[in-house]
């Protein structure tokens, strides 16, 4: 059985909840430095060609995509309440101050380094949380199956005229031609993506900032499934779960039947997109709009998991609970990290290995971080990003 955990102390087993997520980013992030943007959902773009390439594909779609940024984003509501929680007074100020701070750093990090940053949308979606804190748990979990709803009959609107595109044989739809620019084989399309990957730092800052008003529109479409991963965070450290009030039976159960439910669904949509030659449509569709129901049950489910089997004075739970400690310095720092083996700027090796080999690179980051984040928890504490944010934000309120 779990022994319950002060709410007013500093919970270890939430910080290496946080840990593992930042881990599962990394996974995910590789492939959006290492590969064009159309191949990020799509193998048979680029670096996909063999077998095993295709196995990393299934098992990061299946495991992986969108998985670890629901959690992340679980913990990240979560937190934005602890702190609401225990703040006396100005405290809907202060979290808008953390907002506008967080918001900053995302902007920073997505102009010189990472196109898919999360900090951004985020804070965005972060401002609506005073809307919901004071609401009960069921209220929370209602709010995040309406929002991921949303998400899916928002996402059908754009990629439905494509999917029936595929299957009718019909002239293309403007709406197939933009899936098609973004997720499949589009020559021209795959080159710009492929100039985009090779070129140099004082470029890109200057495309990243003239192309800020595209880039928020993107954001914009994240919010409401952003927003539904902050909820369910929200609701479950309000139900106890997220404060290590559950038993493990019930951790255990609730995370079988959450991990059943959501994989078989996800294996079916891998085999429909293999299955038919990843064409743009199905790729783009199950990637970012069919898949998030069973995303979102998948990222509870090792919510669940870790939590009924993360031990309080463990050395992996100890270990995973300083990366977690840093998690904002982390997420920045292994996408620097990444850009030195990737980008121009560094070693180079954009569009030049596998999908595969890729994501053995991903290990050098995680590897650095695993090393780096108990040495600095022990002498520093807090961590230099954590810390910046922190007192920027205070000055802000």
């Amino acid at each position: 059985m779990n022994t319950p955990l002060s709410r007013t102390t500093r919970i270890t087993e939430l910080d290496a909840l946080r840990g593992l997520a930042v881990i599962g980013i990394v996974w995910m992030n590789v492939h959006a430095f290492a590969l064009p943007i159309q191949a990020y959902a799509n193998p048979a773009v680029w670096g996909g060609e063999g077998a095993l390439d295709r196995l990393v594909w299934v098992v990061s779609f299946v495991f992986i995509e969108d998985k670890f940024r629901t959690l992340f984003a679980m913990l990240f509501g979560a937190g934005c309440l602890i702190l609401i929680e225990r703040a006396d007074s100005r405290k809907w100020r202060a979290h808008f101050a953390r907002m506008a701070v967080l918001f900053a750093i995302g902007l920073v990090h997505s102009i010189l380094l990472a196109s898919n940053d999360v900090l951004r949308a985020y804070a965005l979606a972060g401002l609506a949380l005073p809307l919901i804190a004071n609401l009960a748990a069921p209220a929370l979990y209602a709010i995040a199956v309406g929002l991921v709803a949303l998400h899916v009959g928002a996402g059908m609107h754009v990629f439905g005229s494509a999917v029936l595109d595929f299957y009718g044989d019909r002239t293309a739809t403007d709406a197939a031609l933009m899936v098609e620019r973004q997720f499949g084989s589009d020559p021209a399309a795959v080159n710009y993506a492929l100039e985009l990957g090779r070129e140099g730092l004082g470029e890109r800052v200057v495309r990243r900032v003239e192309g800020f008003g595209s880039q928020f529109r993107l954001l914009a479409a994240s919010l409401p499934i952003n927003l539904a991963s902050m909820a369910l965070g929200m609701a479950l450290w309000k139900d106890g779960m997220l404060a290590g009030e559950w038993r493990t039976f019930r951790l255990q159960r609730l995370a079988a039947i959450a991990a059943l439910v959501s994989i078989l669904p996800l294996l079916a949509l891998a085999w429909w997109v293999a299955d038919n030659g990843f064409p743009a449509a199905l790729a783009g569709a199950s990637a970012l709009v069919l898949s998030a129901p069973f995303d979102t049950l998948l990222g509870f489910a090792y919510a669940a998991l870790a939590m009924a089997f993360f031990v309080k004075g463990g050395a992996v739970t100890e270990r995973l609970a300083t990366v977690g400690r840093l998690s904002l310095t982390n997420y920045l720092m292994t996408s620097v990290i990444l850009a030195m083996i990737f980008a121009s700027w560094g070693l180079g090796l954009f569009a030049q290995v596998s999908r595969a080999e890729g994501f053995a690179l991903s290990f050098v980051p995680i590897a650095a971080m695993l090393v780096w984040s108990p040495l600095w928890v022990e002498r520093m504490g807090q961590g230099p990003f954590e810390r910046a944010w922190r007192w920027a934000s205070a000055r802000l309120s």
